[in-house]
């Protein structure tokens, strides 16, 4: 599958603002997975992986799907207002996201059935920092996330790659965790190139610690090169 441009140029606004589009960014990546069609035909026979599952109710599965995909839609257009919502605030738009909404639904590539909700949720609250926080997303998120976490699982102990549904899903759980892994970078960082890391009892306290007994204690924030 080929591109236009369009995901790519929303993946580097998103990584220029500091906003996690991973969705649009991981559907991009998977196009240009797609298009090295030649070398995954000549590995598809030789590099290991499972055996498929058989779903014990098709029809039911199909629903479980069909509700994965619903909710990967929501984080997408979830992720996307956030990114324009950045961007507003970055470069004095004022933008009205309800109108964009509206505006969408109107004929766009990216319209959506529920796009009248998106305008509904922001005129029930115009500085929505999220559209998850909205009580009908909200609502629908709830309802989809159990089959949504069933499809994500078969497909992986399937072998099955569903980037855009683990990734949409990995985003979410990342969004309702008060404390995520990446909290671990610090440590890491500190390790290799002695950077320093803050501890949760002393925030605004950085700390240096010599890991392997040889790296000394001079942490990289106490000289300039």
């Amino acid at each position: 599958a080929s591109q236009k441009g369009t995901g790519k140029w929303t993946g580097q606004t998103g990584l220029e603002l500091g906003t996690p589009v991973s969705l649009i960014v991981e559907a991009v990546f998977a196009r240009c997975l797609s298009s090295i069609k030649d070398e995954r035909v000549k590995l598809g026979s030789t590099l290991p992986g499972p055996k498929v599952t058989k779903v014990a109710n098709v029809s039911e599965f199909v629903e479980s799907i069909k509700q994965a995909l619903y909710a990967s839609k929501i984080i997408s257009y979830t992720q996307g207002f956030m990114l324009m919502r950045e961007a507003s605030k970055s470069f004095g738009w004022s933008l009205n996201m309800g109108s964009i909404a509206l505006m969408w639904r109107g004929g766009c590539f990216i319209r959506s059935a529920f796009l009248g909700n998106i305008k509904s949720a922001f005129d029930r609250n115009p500085d929505l920092a999220n559209l998850l926080i909205d009580d009908f997303f909200h609502g629908e998120i709830s309802k989809c996330q159990s089959s949504w976490r069933q499809v994500v699982a078969h497909a992986v102990i399937s072998g099955i790659p569903t980037p855009a549904f683990s990734s949409a899903l990995a985003f979410y759980d990342g969004y309702r965790s008060p404390w995520l892994p990446a909290n671990l970078l610090q440590a890491q960082r500190d390790y290799f190139g002695a950077h320093t890391y803050e501890l949760l009892a002393s925030p605004g306290h950085f700390h240096h610690t010599n890991w392997t007994g040889h790296g000394g204690t001079t942490a990289s924030s106490n000289y300039n090169v």
